[in-house]
């Protein structure tokens, strides 16, 4: 396989407790044998034109009283918070004013799925949600073509 491919959330994912009618959902997967916290170690380590571009939205976002930087947390993936953690799924994320905030990373039967679930609070999460999510989808993409890769390397390695 080793193609990201759109997915559907697992529904043994704790996301689904949280998703209501107006939320944004998606999910995408690739082949993988990572656990959640190799996979999530991967997909937070954004690559240079990635982390520019969450410059940019910081620098933009604080103008309109939003977080700049994520709250403080003993446990963290990249810059997100881990909320929990099971052999099968990595939940991170949080909640900022205009709009709440998770990512799902779940490992099953042989595949990584990233999940992210959005819950917007005003007209402002919702403006902020549209204007990222051309940028979410490639960054989300790029970072399960990464996971694969680094799956890949794993299998190698192994091997020689």
């Amino acid at each position: 396989m080793g193609k990201v491919i759109e997915a559907t959330l697992p529904h043994t994912s704790l996301l689904t407790d949280r998703i209501q009618q107006s939320d944004f959902v998606d999910c995408y997967a690739v082949e993988s044998q990572l656990s959640p916290r190799e996979a999530a170690n991967i997909i937070a380590d954004f690559p240079d034109w990635a982390s520019f571009l969450v410059k940019i939205r910081n620098a933009v976002v604080t103008k309109f009283g939003l977080l700049e930087d994520v709250p403080d947390a003993s446990d963290k993936v990249g810059f997100f918070p881990v909320e929990s953690e099971t052999d099968q799924e990595l939940i991170a994320g949080f909640n900022d004013k205009h709009l709440d905030f998770r990512i799902s990373v779940i490992s099953k039967d042989g595949r990584v799925f990233l999940s992210t679930w959005v819950h917007p609070h005003n007209i402002g999460g919702k403006i902020y949600l549209n204007t990222i999510l051309p940028f979410h989808i490639l960054i989300v993409r790029n970072a399960l073509a990464r996971v694969h890769a680094m799956n890949h390397e794993i299998k190698t390695d192994s091997l020689g």
